[in-house]
């Protein structure tokens, strides 16, 4: 319980910290740090597979492509020009719709919880006919129930790498002059 708190309490200084660092490459390096830590809360949970996604994307590849961002971008943040007062109110009211949907949710580790009492028990005993012997109920939940979802993941993640790869192509031509298109009567 204490080392749960230890951690969480890390998180909510490392955003606060994250939020006030006007320094880009050292908001990039807690970053990384947050994901770190959000990874060995997870691992608390009893969710190593979440904490190594968290681990990998997170404080690894999400931490690299920053950098990289930051070698184009400067690493100084530049003045704000609008008003600070509209991005805080946004947040305050994500923040609080967040909370007030999380009001009626069970305790955590709750036994008579819907997750326990009819989830669980439906995919522990179905998952071993359904997957041909999978001795590993995760893996089988991901690859066969959940593989729709774990190919969107996959989607995802791979659009985005292919956004990075374009921004920095063009971010990287704009910086060197040129456009990378034939001239008129030359091919």
């Amino acid at each position: 319980m204490f080392v749960s708190l230890f951690i969480l309490t890390l998180l909510v200084v490392t955003a606060i910290s994250i939020a006030r660092i006007r320094d880009l490459w050292a908001a990039v390096m807690f970053t990384g740090i947050f994901s770190f830590l959000g990874a060995c809360w997870m691992l608390i949970l009893d969710a190593p597979d979440v904490a190594f996604t968290e681990a990998a994307v997170g404080a690894g590849i999400s931490t690299f492509l920053l950098l990289g961002t930051l070698a184009l971008a400067g690493k100084k943040e530049k003045p704000t020009k609008g008003s600070p007062l509209v991005p805080l109110v946004v947040v305050g009211v994500t923040g609080a719709a967040l909370i007030y949907g999380t009001l009626d949710m069970p305790h955590f580790g709750d036994p008579n919880s819907p997750v326990q009492t009819r989830i669980q028990p439906s995919f522990v005993e179905k998952s071993q006919p359904d997957m041909h012997g999978l001795p590993n109920v995760v893996t089988a939940l991901l690859g066969s129930y959940r593989g729709y979802d774990t190919l969107g993941e996959t989607a995802v993640i791979f659009t985005a790498g292919i956004a990075v790869i374009l921004i920095l192509r063009r971010s990287s031509a704009e910086a060197t002059g040129s456009d990378h298109k034939p001239k008129k009567g030359t091919q």
